[in-house]
């Protein structure tokens, strides 16, 4: 029950963090787009391309959790968890691309400078970009520490970068206003590529993992060895698989138990491991298959997995 109850505690998280992050995009696209066209800041456009981005990424993100969030069905018995890292790796395509298109108009700005326009607008747009990015980053995070979302964390990689990113467009507003500061505007504008780019890659490596079925960490492997371990009645565990699909983990592992116990025993002292992995991995799928211990390692049953 109590795992059932932090499920849909999870997802409202999930659901509350992706609607609030498209919300938040919407809303800073346009008045991004107004503050550029008044202040024609290369700086201010890359925020614009970024808040732009921000908008198709986070509403892929919000399809691919609604998908991902879906229950098992007929054609995809594991679940749709994987729609998670789907989405993240195209958010990295997005925002890769995104990092490319501000750094050629960054060096194109530098090869042929032009004075800024007024910046009120602009000014007065970035503080309310931060302050909007704030609430949205802090709601992200409280999902994230729920449910280890990788489309949650991609999106909120890159809204923490927006943060500083929104910060060095302020600073250098009021500076490159001044006459013979322009060249600021498109070297800030350069940084903001940069620390999009280190975003994407973030991104994507975390979204190849959950594709790719990497195995866990080697802590939360060793975790769900000791747990395991832990049973009196265990007397040796091996062949431990894991891997992670968007917020849910997949551990499959074999127990070693007295050949002599009955079916019934050894069945319900996995269902006691079983729990024990649940309390520490709740978001988990646990399979686990019981051996009778003392079989010689090259016995048929035993087909170890290092």
């Amino acid at each position: 029950m109590a795992t059932t109850a932090q499920n849909h505690s999870s997802h409202r998280l999930l659901r509350l963090a992706t609607h609030a992050a498209v919300a938040v995009a919407l809303l800073l696209s346009l008045a991004k787009l107004i503050a550029w066209l008044s202040s024609g800041s290369v700086a201010m456009l890359g925020s614009l391309v970024d808040s732009l981005l921000d908008c198709l990424a986070s509403s892929l993100n919000w399809l691919a959790v609604r998908h991902a969030l879906s229950p098992p069905d007929r054609e995809h018995r594991f679940g749709h968890a994987k729609a998670e890292p789907l989405a993240g790796l195209g958010q990295a395509v997005f925002v890769g691309g995104s990092a490319i298109f501000l750094l050629y108009e960054s060096i194109d700005r530098l090869l042929h400078p032009s004075p800024l326009g007024p910046i009120g607008a602009s000014l007065a747009v970035m503080i309310l970009a931060i302050v909007l990015t704030v609430a949205l980053v802090m709601i992200q995070r409280r999902a994230i520490a729920a449910t280890d979302s990788v489309a949650i964390t991609a999106d909120s990689l890159h809204y923490t970068g927006d943060l500083l990113g929104n910060i060095a467009v302020i600073a250098t507003l009021l500076v490159a206003s001044k006459p013979g500061w322009q060249w600021l505007d498109p070297v800030t504008a350069s940084c903001i590529a940069a620390l999009i780019l280190s975003s994407t890659w973030k991104i994507a490596s975390k979204a190849c993992n959950q594709l790719m079925d990497r195995e866990l960490s080697e802590e939360a492997r060793s975790r769900i060895l000791a747990i395991a371990a832990e049973h009196p009645r265990v007397r040796a565990v091996h062949d431990l698989r894991t891997r992670k699909a968007g917020i849910g983990t997949f551990i499959q592992l074999h127990l070693e138990m007295d050949p002599a116990l009955t079916l019934i025993e050894a069945h319900r002292i996995a269902d006691e491991v079983e729990h024990a992995i649940l309390a520490a991995f709740p978001h988990a799928e646990v399979i686990i298959h019981q051996d009778p211990a003392g079989l010689p390692e090259n016995h048929p049953s035993l087909s170890r997995v290092p």
